[in-house]
Parts: C-alpha cells; structure tokens; sequence
C-alpha cells in the first residue's frame, strides 16, 4: 500500500472544493448564455458542467499526486461526474444532471439497506478510516444514514422540478454539503458512545 503523505490543510480543502466552488461561479456568470460548438447548441449550465468535468479530474489528479492517496469516497464522486457530467454535455439535456443526485442517493441509500438487511454496514466499509466505531454504532449510523439519503434524493427531485434552476444549483453546491455537515455534527452523541478507545 503507498504511504499517504500530510498536505496543508487548505490546500487539500481547496482542492477538493475548488471545483463545486468554480463551478457555482461559472455558473452564475453564463447561466444565460448560449454556446455554439460544432453547430449544436448548448446553454450556459451545459457549457459549465463541461468544463467542470476535466477541473475535478486535474483537482483529484493533484490530490493523488500530493498526498499518493485518494479515499473510496474521492474515487466514487470522481467517477460519478465523470461519467454523469460527460452524459449530460452529449445528450445536452440539463434535466439529465439534475436528477443524478436523485438516482445516486436512493441507490446509495438502496444498498445501505441491503446491507443492512444482511447485518452489515456497508457504511462501515467507506468511512472506517475517518472514525473507527464498535459495531453496534456503525449499525445504528448505518440506518440513519440510509434515511438521510432517502430524504436527500426527495428534497432534490422537489427542488429541480418544481423551483428555478438557480435555486436548484444553490441546493446542490450548498445545500447539500450543508445537511450533510448538519447530519454528521448531530450524530456526535453517538460517535462519542460507540467509539473505540485506542489502547
């Protein structure tokens, strides 16, 4: 296993934020735009999410090459914009990219319960590294979590469909990371009782 080595804080944070940062920006200033590219048509949020594309694949590439790691979580969201982001900009349909994150966490949230249902934290597998958990509590936060990502997915399927894309766009960049910071800081009770003390 290559030996991970320690960044600067920031740099790792801007690295790993700078894309959805970037691609807020972006979008706000060409959101009303059209762009012609090979005769075909595409309007300011398709142009965006092209660029966005190759920006978190160099970010990542950065990160990798820093730090000579990249967490299952990293390699999984990279793969997802990708290959979502590259659909999206040839079938040059904005709806498309919409609704990812709403087929992402009710499949997320699908498999946690699969697991669930067989006595395990799938959870457990991505996350152990970020906090080590007795058994017991990779269960419970498990199942919590599954919940959180059914309530993601249907917050966001309301939000493209029936609000603005720009209101749509601000859940995404922000909203998201926001619950999912809020979810993690509530959970603290819990971290604290099933936490494995080092000997």
């Amino acid at each position: 296993m290559p030996e991970t080595k320690e960044i600067n804080p920031l740099m790792k944070t801007a690295l790993e934020l700078g894309p959805v940062i970037a691609f807020f920006v972006a979008y706000m200033v060409f959101k009303d735009d059209i762009f012609t590219v090979a005769g075909r048509a595409y309007s300011g949020f398709i142009f965006v999410t092209a660029g966005f594309v190759p920006l978190i694949m160099l970010t990542t590439g950065i990160l990798w090459k820093l730090t000579g790691h990249l967490s299952k979580m990293q390699i999984m969201t990279l793969v997802l914009v990708i290959v979502f982001g590259g659909l999206t900009v040839w079938l040059n349909d904005p709806k498309f990219l919409k609704i990812k994150p709403t087929i992402f966490f009710t499949l997320m949230g699908a498999i946690l319960g699969v697991g669930l249902l067989r006595g395990q934290s799938y959870l457990r597998y991505v996350m152990e590294g970020m906090m080590p958990l007795k058994d017991e509590g990779w269960m419970i936060l498990t199942h919590r979590f599954m919940w959180f990502l059914f309530a993601t997915a249907l917050a966001n399927e309301l939000i493209w469909r029936f609000m603005s894309e720009t209101t749509w766009v601000y859940f995404k960049t922000f909203g998201d990371t926001a619950a999912m910071f809020v979810f993690f800081i509530s959970q603290s009770k819990l971290f604290t009782e099933y936490a494995i003390e080092e000997e």
